[in-house]
């Protein structure tokens, strides 16, 4: 990894320390509530225990939803707090964790230690939330995405376009991670991956695609969250009708990053994540 996990938790967009708390702990935890539901309810990304969704709070500390807990009737004691410096640390040492291990780790991070167990994923939400202005993350198991990805047209999916807002907003190509057991062997191979992705194009990516299991958008506010699996998700239903008459035809590179540079882009990105109504899912129809 190009730096130390501990000091990037440390360095907020600019590269300076950031000391200084995004907002209070309530006002996150509300928010975290909002996309919890808007994500397992009104977009149908998650149901039973599946997906999870995080903020931080300050340079150590984070909240993540509880390890069972249901997005769709997420409860405010349902979101944990956790100090991310001993997960940091797990992940950066040389040590592969057993089961057992990882079982009590997340039990001694709780800030609070009647909490509930954070979820089993903490661990890369740890470490994705020390990457410059990733402040909100929102994990699912999008059906539509989860279809390309148990297939062999996932890489096609991953790194090529077939519209113009799944440019706009999932980015120009997305990181694809091959399966691997979630949690700690999970957390080690998304940071290896993520840094190569940034070394590779100069930018952190938006959208992460996990083999055989889901989907992760990152981003400083939650509205980039729900836009980005929103029409990550659109991308991959409009992926899979192509597919069944032959195609999909895919976007030109030229034209990919002509969009991605357009100014006039990135101001209605910028509006309409700004708008977005929380039962503003892509329909099936759309």
């Amino acid at each position: 990894m190009r730096e130390s996990l501990l000091e990037g938790m440390l360095a907020g967009p600019s590269g300076k320390r950031n000391i200084q708390p995004m907002t209070s702990t309530e006002d996150i935890r509300r928010l975290l509530l909002d996309l919890a539901h808007d994500l397992g309810d009104g977009r149908h990304m998650a149901i039973a225990g599946e997906g999870n969704v995080s903020g931080k709070l300050d340079d150590h500390h984070f909240l993540i939803k509880a390890s069972g807990t249901r997005m769709s009737t997420l409860k405010p004691e349902e979101l944990v707090g956790v100090d991310a410096r001993p997960l940091l640390a797990a992940l950066e040492g040389g040590k592969d964790l057993a089961d057992e291990e990882i079982e009590r780790l997340l039990l001694e991070v709780r800030t609070d230690p009647d909490a509930l167990k954070p979820s089993v994923e903490s661990l890369f939400h740890a470490w994705l939330l020390t990457l410059p202005g990733i402040r909100i993350i929102g994990h699912v198991h999008a059906i539509a995405v989860n279809q390309v990805l148990c297939s062999p047209r996932k890489r096609d999916f991953a790194v090529r376009r077939v519209i113009p807002d799944q440019v706009v907003y999932c980015g120009v190509e997305s990181v694809l991670i091959p399966y691997v057991d979630p949690g700690f062997t999970l957390a080690r191979h998304m940071a290896r991956e993520v840094e190569t992705f940034r070394k590779r194009t100069g930018v952190l990516p938006k959208i992460i695609l996990l083999e055989n299991h889901g989907i992760i958008a990152l981003g400083a506010q939650h509205t980039e969250v729900i836009a980005a699996l929103a029409m990550a998700e659109k991308a991959a239903r409009i992926f899979v009708g192509a597919a069944t008459l032959g195609g999909p035809v895919f976007m030109d590179e030229f034209e990919v990053y002509r969009i991605a540079g357009r100014t006039d882009e990135h101001y209605r990105q910028r509006m309409l994540e700004r708008h977005l109504p929380r039962s503003d899912h892509a329909d099936p129809a759309d």
